[in-house]
């Protein structure tokens, strides 16, 4: 009777660690997954920058060439 006490205590702190384990693993890979659509919207933008910029020279080179 006296280690049934310290035993069931034991196994819900463990259950409470697992838990937490679990809680912090969910939270990483959604910090991860965050990242990696950050990343891919960054990556769009500049190609959308690049190809404004792009545009932009072909458009003055063209008003040059007008002259």
């Amino acid at each position: 009777m006296k280690l049934a006490f310290p035993l069931a205590l034991a196994l819900i702190l463990t259950a409470c660690g697992v838990e937490t384990a679990s809680t912090a693993a969910t939270a990483a890979a959604l910090k991860k997954q965050e990242m990696e659509q950050g990343k891919k919207t960054m990556e769009q933008m500049q190609q959308k920058i690049d190809q404004a910029n792009l545009m932009g020279r072909e458009r003055a080179e063209q008003a040059g060439s007008d002259r």
